[in-house]
């Protein structure tokens, strides 16, 4: 294990710490690699575009999993969404991966089948779990040990902030972060 590989207690703070302080790190996914430059943060509690504020099964998912599990959910029935568990602090909730920076195993042939552009390949929740096989087989995973799987701190990078983006509920809090000037944002800030 590298010396710059997280493990649950980086989720052990305030889910918005822990958004910011992912724009720059690098995610491993079986043989893939890349930079999270977009993410977005979630409360459990009093947050109304949190899964917690009305599902009863995401509120036992943070009760019984650790920090640092996937919570990976179908959205609309189309797309699969990363999250990450963040739970200890003063705030439990999760950090929703938005965006990645290829930087391995990520290639043409992945653009090819998804038929998007390879700059577009990482960008959006939906893309990113498509581009790095993750489906939901990989709810409730505790992937930060696994040999294939993690993420490793990078270089900090210049963060923006603004308010999150693709919810009806919660629209006024800036909690979506990323890196300002990355061509693989799902949206720009």
């Amino acid at each position: 294990m590298n010396p710059d590989d997280l493990d649950s207690s980086f989720f052990k703070a305030h889910p918005v710490e822990c958004a910011r302080r992912l724009i720059g790190a690098e995610f491993r996914w079986d043989g893939c690699a890349g930079r999270i430059v977009e993410t977005e943060a979630y409360a459990a509690e009093d947050d109304p575009a949190c899964h917690t504020f009305f599902r009863p099964s995401a509120r036992s998912f943070v009760e019984e999993k650790p920090p640092g599990a996937a919570y990976v959910y179908l959205n609309y029935g189309v797309h699969w969404l990363f999250n990450v568990l963040v739970k200890g602090g003063e705030v439990s909730g999760f950090v929703l991966f938005r965006a990645l920076e290829p930087i391995e195993g990520l290639s043409m042939m992945q653009t090819r089948r998804s038929r998007v552009k390879e700059d577009e390949l990482c960008s959006g929740p939906g893309r990113l779990t498509q581009a790095l096989g993750i489906s939901g087989e990989a709810h409730g995973a505790e992937f930060l040990s696994h040999e294939a799987r993690g993420i490793r701190l990078g270089q900090p990078m210049e963060v923006l902030s603004g308010p999150r983006i693709g919810i009806s509920r919660g629209t006024g809090l800036q909690w979506r972060f990323g890196a300002p000037r990355c061509l693989h944002l799902s949206r720009r800030f």
